[in-house]
């Protein structure tokens, strides 16, 4: 739980810079309900990183900022992964529809799923994709990219330790 100290540097925080971090966001999602919902879950994240006495007392618009474009970026993701999906729902028969709450599980669920792989270095992706999608051995994916077969080896291990630390 925040100190009172902390709970007071929060609020001159949260009052000082609440409306101006609400209208930097609304330039980049271009609705003003979005706006507030990313602006509170950027106040939100300062409050539980539990760093509160350590703030920039300078700077505070610097943290704000970088805090929130890491939040734009999450939620135009998620618009893109919805609309994907929704989309692909739209050819589907409409008795095999999920329900609401099962297509909202399985948006988030894509969602880690795709932040998951872009975190992943491009080599070790691509490598996981040629054995996934495309089926290919270990062997046939270090002829193809010219590699050795431990290097492919050593790519699946990290793109499978990844996909084993995915909470979905």
């Amino acid at each position: 739980m925040p100190s009172v100290s902390d709970l007071h540097i929060f609020t001159t925080l949260y009052r000082d810079h609440h409306a101006w971090l609400r209208q930097y966001l609304l330039k980049k999602v271009n609705c003003s309900e979005q706006a507030a919902d990313l602006a509170q879950h950027t106040f939100l994240r300062v409050l539980v990183s539990k760093q509160l006495s350590g703030l920039p007392r300078n700077t505070p618009r610097a943290l704000l900022t970088q805090i929130a474009k890491g939040l734009v970026v999450d939620h135009w993701r998620r618009r893109r992964i919805e609309r994907a999906y929704l989309e692909t729902l739209a050819h589907a028969p409409a008795q095999e529809a999920p329900s609401a709450e099962a297509r909202l599980l399985i948006i988030e669920a894509l969602t880690r799923i795709e932040a998951m792989l872009s975190a992943m270095p491009a080599r070790t992706r691509h490598i996981f994709f040629m054995a996934q999608l495309d089926g290919l051995t270990y062997a046939q994916i270090a002829a193809r990219i010219e590699v050795s077969l431990p290097t492919v080896k050593r790519h699946m291990h990290k793109a499978y330790l990844a996909c084993l630390s995915l909470d979905v």
